[in-house]
């Protein structure tokens, strides 16, 4: 079977539940699989190896490149691209077909990137309905990067960039999913959104930054980084509009969360302008 002409780069830290289904899903299809582990704890780089993943460590240094802008640029730049995927993500059946018969022609005409839906896991189940977001994950790294904003002091994220998409001057909409199903008990989506929520209500008391932030956002996060009442236009978005509901108790939990989310932000912007 013909391999892809992409590196697959996951980031990853004390991702051991969950790094051997991402490696699964991608190892054989593509040129190369490069795990970019951040000194893990667990058993996260050893797991990799053993399935067939190569294994480089990545140590930050408090400033740029950050995380996935080094993998841009450090991992296996012999291919213009790569794909970035998470520790808790996999490729679907679907998304391989449709990039191979993109690929079958390596020298036709595309994008500088493509835009990929992120078919959603929450508490044990798969969302089809209320939440839809898609990440621009595979890029020509000639003709992308990830923006220098001015949050490296901002708390809650660190050495991974935030939640905004790399610069490209093209990019096409792909129709099959990445699947975010995380293994992680729920406990752990708490810890990690309590922690985003730090950088977003930073963001808040630096008008700045947060207009380059929102400049490099997908086009939904933008028109939701103005909306008011966040928690609940977000709750009314996913549970109502996108009809959350059909999706069950998962559903309905989801929209709860990410409503919380929002509340947490505001809150915490709130008492930084008191205190």
């Amino acid at each position: 079977m013909t391999k892809l002409p992409i590196a697959v780069a996951i980031p990853t830290k004390n991702e051991g539940l969950n790094i051997a289904e991402a490696v699964k899903s991608v190892l054989g299809h593509f040129e190369a699989v490069v795990v970019v582990d951040s000194h893990s704890t667990d058993d996260t780089a050893k797991i990799a190896e053993e399935c067939g993943a190569e294994v480089v460590t990545y140590t930050w240094d408090g400033g740029h490149p950050r995380k996935k802008q080094w993998c841009l640029e450090n991992v296996r730049t012999d291919l213009d691209w790569i794909l970035l995927l998470d520790g808790d993500e996999r490729l679907s059946p679907g998304l391989l077909a449709e990039l191979r018969r993109i690929f079958a022609d390596r020298d036709s005409p595309k994008p500088a990137a493509y835009d990929i839906p992120l078919g959603y896991w929450f508490s044990g189940k798969r969302l089809r309905h209320g939440y839809t977001i898609r990440k621009r994950s595979l890029t020509d790294r000639t003709k992308c990067y990830y923006p220098e904003v001015g949050d490296l002091a901002a708390p809650g994220i660190g050495e991974v960039e935030g939640h905004y998409q790399p610069v490209a001057a093209t990019a096409e909409a792909l129709s099959n999913p990445i699947e975010h199903q995380d293994l992680d008990p729920v406990t752990a989506w708490f810890e990690r959104h309590n922690r985003y929520s730090d950088w977003e209500a930073w963001l808040e008391h630096h008008p700045e930054v947060k207009e380059q932030v929102r400049k490099v956002k997908s086009r939904q996060g933008q028109l939701f980084h103005k909306a008011p009442f966040k928690p609940l236009v977000s709750f009314a978005y996913m549970y109502v509009y996108r009809r959350g509901f059909l999706d069950g108790r998962a559903g309905l939990d989801f929209a709860l969360a990410m409503s919380f989310y929002r509340w947490q932000i505001a809150l915490k912007s709130r008492e930084g302008r008191t205190g």
